[in-house]
Formats: structure tokens, sequence, C-alpha cells
């Protein structure tokens, strides 16, 4: 069985700060916008380095949006950074309207999701973005594990013209993808081989569904991971030809069930493929103060929960 490991703790969102740190001396058309949350989206070094390519808008998203769309007519390639809350929710019409519609060349970058945010409670833990997201046309929606692959994404969504939202967590989490990966957009990751089901999962959860297929392992049921770090577009072909084999799923997010990764995954395996599917995520509930990981096992989006998941997809084969 493939182990990984790692060696630090560290949050996404430091991903994220210092990819655009490198996109800063990289790409000269890269420019950043933060809605006074520069040191929570780890934007320091940017601003610092590059003072002329930094805007700081204040407790205004609407008009960040706004802005960020402008600034693409003149060839630049803006960043925006705040709380995934208030990166979707607070300014939908914005994107819709100025960015999406429009394709501009936008990168909405979105920290603090789910309820890893913590202790902020309810009002700032959005659990419906990628839902809200991935309907909008034209748009790229994607979901990091770790500080690798957020900074590799961050990176790579430099080069990908269109709009793209990039969503990423406040925890620090294992970091256990490579260094030096190749980020590819829309391109599914096999992490371990399995034969009973196939476990698709995004963001926080891909760790907890590796540490869950250990324990599977211990009793004896042979669970593939696959991480599905872009929602849309989906690998539809890399779900598919893994169902084709497993015949049986479990999809892992921290997110709402409704308009998340397992309600993109069904609807692919209710066109194309009807199979078991069972579904890790929030109920149709809000979240509340607490800390990260109190909050992960309370609201059933961990190891165990997955375990529980897998097990009841397999005695539905």
């Amino acid at each position: 069985m493939e182990k990984y490991t790692y060696t630090e703790m560290k949050d996404t969102r430091s991903g994220f700060g210092d990819g655009l740190t490198e996109l800063g001396k990289t790409n000269p058309n890269v420019v950043a916008l933060c809605a006074d949350l520069i040191g929570s989206l780890k934007m320091n070094d940017f601003k610092e380095n590059h003072p002329e390519r930094f805007f700081q808008i204040g407790i205004a998203e609407a008009n960040m949006m706004g802005i960020a769309a402008g600034l693409t007519i003149g060839g630049k390639i803006p960043f925006t950074g705040t709380f995934a809350n208030f990166s979707t929710g607070r300014v939908y019409d914005q994107i819709r309207q100025s960015i999406a519609y429009s394709d501009k060349n936008v990168k909405i970058c979105a920290s603090h999701a789910g309820v890893t945010l913590g202790e902020d409670g309810a009002t700032h833990q959005v659990l419906e973005d990628i839902g809200m997201m991935k309907m909008l046309p034209h748009m790229v929606v994607i979901n990091t594990c770790d500080y690798n692959q957020t900074k590799a994404a961050t990176i790579a969504i430099a080069d990908h013209q269109g709009p793209v939202y990039l969503r990423f967590g406040r925890p620090a989490v294992p970091n256990f993808t490579p260094a030096d990966q190749n980020f590819e957009i829309g391109k599914a990751l096999h992490l371990k081989k399995g034969t009973d089901l196939t476990i698709f999962a995004t963001g926080h959860l891909v760790w907890e569904s590796l540490e869950a297929a250990k324990t599977l392992a211990d009793a004896g049921i042979s669970a593939e991971v696959i991480n599905i770090h872009t929602i849309k577009p989906l690998d539809n072909k890399a779900i598919l030809d893994a169902v084709k084999q497993s015949k049986c799923v479990v999809t892992a997010e921290e997110h709402m069930l409704n308009g998340g990764l397992g309600d993109s995954i069904a609807q692919l395996l209710g066109r194309e493929l009807p199979t078991p599917i069972e579904m890790v995520g929030v109920n149709d509930t809000f979240g509340e103060s607490g800390t990260p990981m109190q909050l992960l096992a309370k609201y059933g989006l961990d190891a165990k929960a997955i375990v529980v998941a897998a097990k009841k997809a397999i005695a539905r084969k």
C-alpha cells in the first residue's frame, strides 16, 4: 500500500502567499488586491516587494471585484484576497456580472473556507461557496489539500486565461504532496490504489481520506483514494475509469453536500454510470465556533466519518 507521510503541519493559506510572492518576481503583469486582510492572506511579501502592484481596497469587497475586473482590460492578472465568505456570497453579483459573464482574467483567492476557519463561527464559515462558484459559466473552481499543492496551484492559475476561484484554509494541516509538483488544472491525482471502493476527496479531507484508507485496510477493505483538487472542470474520465473498477464511491469534502464535489460526482454517475455513493460533508446546517479539529469531528468531516461512509457504500454494492 502506498504510504504518505509528512514532515510538518502547515496552513494552505501560506502556500497561496508564497506562490503569490514567486509570481511577483516572475510575472510583471500579476497584481494583487486585498480587503483589509493582508496578514491573514499572507500577502505581506508581495506588498513589500511590489508596492506599485498592490492595492489595499479596505473592507469593500464588491469594489475590489469591480476594480479587479477593470484591471484585466489593461492586460493585468489580478489576484484578489479575502476570506472565502467575503469572496463569494458577499460579492456574488459583482463576480457574476463583471467577471464571469465577461470572462475576465481575475483570480479570486479565498482563505478561511469551511468550518476549519474555527472560532469566528457560523457567519464566517462559508460552506456553500463551491456550489455558488461552480454554477457560474467560465469559472474554474479549485480546492487544494495542503501547502505545497496550494503554492503550485497559485502559480499555475496565473497562466490560465479566464476567471478562477481558488479555495484554501486557515489551519495548519499535514503537508504531504511533493514540493516540486506541477499543478494541472482539471487533472485528478491518484494517491492510493484500491479495489473495493473509490474515495474522491478534496481540500482538507484528502489527508483524512488517506488516514481512513489505513483504517479500512486493517479491516480488510481496499480503498482507492483520488484527490479531486479541481471541482470544475471535473476530471470525468478519471472518475468514470475508477468507478468502473471499484463499483462503489465515497466523496469527502469540507463543504455542504448540496452543491459540492459529491453533488458533481453524483450528477456524472447518474448520467453515465449509476453507482452506490455515500457523501461525507455538511448536511444542510450552518457551522459554529470551535477549534478547527473539534469542528471537523462534530460535523462528521474526519477519517472516522469516511470509514463509516465507506462501509455503508460497500454494503450497497
